[in-house]
C-alpha cells in the first residue's frame, strides 16, 4: 500500500505506474482518493478548530461562574454543547472517508522499480542469466509420473479418490527424495546464517489483507469455514504476519528467516488439475526465506536471495536460469521479482521452480511493521524467496538425473539424507 502523503504529491507518477501495469482501471481510484482525501482533512481541520474551541470554552466557563456569572456562563455552555454535536457528526464523517480512502488505497499498486521491464504479461518477462548446460539425453526422457510409477513412487489415482484431482500419495524412494530435498534445503539456508523456523499453517484474514492482494488472496487461499483463520498459500505469509504492529530497533536489522511449512493453493482458474502431474497441484511442501530489513539494504537482500536459490539448484545438478518478471506479471504489492526456472529435457525448455520478490513497505505499511532508529521510525522492507518447492522441484530433480534404464543418480550433496544411497532403482 502506498503512502497516502505520496499519492497526494505525486498523482501522475502513481496513474503512470497503474498504466505500466496496464490496469488502466483503477486509474479512477487516484482522483477518488485525492477527492476523499481533501474531504477528509477539511473535516479533520474543522474538527480540531472544534476542539480547541471546547477547552478554550471550558476555562472560560469555570471562570465565569467563579465570578457568580451563572448566566454568561450557561449560555457558553450551550456553545459547548451545540459543538460537542457537530464535533461528534465530524468524527464519523471522517472515519467514513478514511475507510473509503482504505479500500482504494488497498486496490492501488505499489510503485514497481524502475529496473522492471514493461510488459503485460509472463510472456514478456526478461531472461537474465543461464547456469549450467541444458543437456536433452539420447533416448526419451518419459513424463514426471511415469518416472515415478516405474519406482512405486506415486499414487495419483487413490488420491484422487480420497480427495480429488490436485492431491497425491507420494511413497517409498521418492517420498523420501521429496523429505530429503526439504532437509537439505533447510541445512543449507541454515549455514547461510538464516534462522529456522516453522510457522502457524493459518493466519486471520488481518493477515492474509496484510501480505497479499485481493484478486491473490481470492485465487488463492482456502477460508476455514466459520471461523476468521485461512489455510497459509506459503509460510511468507504467516512469517511477515509475525511482526504485525511491531516496533523493531534498527540495530537489530535484519531478519533473516527460513520457514518450512505445508502450502494449501485453490489454484482458482489453473488449467491441467486432471492431467497425472504434480506440477500445479492444491497442497505441497515448501521452504522459503524471507527478510525483513532496512530499506537502504533491500536490494543487496534482493541479489542474495535469488542467488541463494541457484547455487542450491546447482548443487543438485539441475541446470536452470532467471528471468526479470514484467511489469504486468507483477503481483500489486510487489516492487520487483526474479523467477527461477529450472530444466526440463523431456519439454526442452525451462519451467518455474521459484520466485524472489521484493515488496519494499508495501506489506509493513499495511501491518504496521516499523522500525526506530537514529532518523526516527519508518515502514521495514519485506523480500521473500523460494529455497525448494517439491514436488514440483522432483519434476526437474527426476529428469535431469535420469538415466536410461529408469534409476535415478543421487547427487552428492544429497547423499547424506538418502542415508548414503547414491542411485534408486
Amino acid at each position: 500500500m502506498l503512502d497516502i502523503k505520496f499519492v497526494r504529491e505525486n498523482p501522475e507518477a502513481v496513474k503512470d505506474n497503474i498504466k505500466n501495469k496496464f490496469q488502466d482501471s483503477k486509474l479512477v481510484l487516484v482522483d477518488e482518493v485525492l477527492e476523499l482525501d481533501k474531504k477528509s482533512r477539511s473535516a479533520q481541520q474543522e474538527a480540531d478548530g472544534l476542539r480547541a474551541d471546547r477547552n478554550k470554552f471550558s476555562k472560560q466557563i469555570g471562570g465565569l461562574m467563579a465570578q457568580g456569572k451563572k448566566d454568561e456562563a450557561m449560555a457558553m455552555k450551550e456553545k459547548v454543547t451545540a459543538s460537542a454535536t457537530r464535533l461528534a457528526q465530524l468524527e464519523e464523517e471522517e472515519k467514513n472517508l478514511q475507510e473509503e480512502i482504505l479500500k482504494r488505497m488497498m486496490v492501488i499498486p505499489n510503485i514497481i522499480d524502475p529496473s522492471v521491464p514493461i510488459g503485460k504479461d509472463d510472456s514478456e518477462n526478461v531472461e537474465l542469466e543461464r547456469f549450467g548446460e541444458p543437456v536433452v539425453p539420447d533416448f526419451e526422457v518419459p513424463y514426471h509420473t511415469d518416472i515415478m510409477e516405474k519406482l512405486n513412487g506415486i499414487d495419483l489415482d487413490s488420491a484422487r479418490k480420497v480427495a480429488g484431482n490436485g492431491f497425491y500419495y507420494l511413497m517409498g524412494d521418492i517420498a523420501r527424495l521429496h523429505s530429503a530435498v526439504l532437509a537439505y534445503a533447510r541445512d543449507f539456508m541454515i549455514d547461510k546464517g538464516f534462522t529456522y523456523c516453522i510457522p502457524p499453517y493459518m493466519i486471520r484474514s488481518n493477515v492474509v489483507t496484510g501480505v497479499m492482494s485481493f484478486a491473490e488472496m481470492d485465487a488463492m487461499m482456502y477460508k476455514i469455514e466459520g471461523e476468521d483463520l485461512y489455510l497459509i498459500g506459503t509460510s511468507e505469509h504467516s512469517m511477515i504476519g509475525r511482526f504485525i504492529d511491531t516496533i523493531n530497533k534498527e540495530e537489530e536489522l535484519p531478519y533473516t528467516f527460513t520457514s518450512y511449512s505445508p502450502c494449501f493453493r485453490k489454484e482458482k482458474g489453473a488449467h491441467g488439475l486432471e492431467e497425472r502431474g504434480v506440477y500445479r497441484i492444491h497442497q505441497f511442501e515448501k521452504q522459503e526465506m524471507i527478510v525483513v530489513c532496512d530499506p537502504s539494504e533491500s536490494k543487496m537482500w534482493f541479489e542474495k536471495l535469488w542467488k541463494n536459490t541457484v547455487e542450491l539448484f546447482r548443487s543438485m545438478d539441475i541446470p536452470v536460469r532467471t528471468l526479470e518478471c514484467c511489469s504486468g506479471d507483477l503481483a500489486d504489492l510487489k516492487e520487483k521479482s526474479i523467477d527461477v526456472e529450472a530444466w526440463s529435457p523431456r519439454q526442452k525448455k525451462y519451467f518455474e521452480v521459484g520466485s524472489c520478490s521484493n515488496l519494499g513497505d508495501a506489506q509493513a505499511r499495511r501491518l504496521k511493521i516499523r522500525v526506530v532508529g537514529k532518523s526516527g521510525k519508518y515502514f521495514a522492507h519485506t523480500l521473500n524467496n523460494t529455497v525448494v518447492a517439491p514436488p514440483r522441484m522432483l519434476i526437474a530433480f527426476l529428469e535431469n538425473n535420469l538415466n536410461e534404464d529408469g534409476s535415478i543418480n543421487i547427487p552428492v550433496a544429497l547423499r547424506p539424507y538418502m542415508g548414503g544411497k547414491e542411485i534408486i532403482k
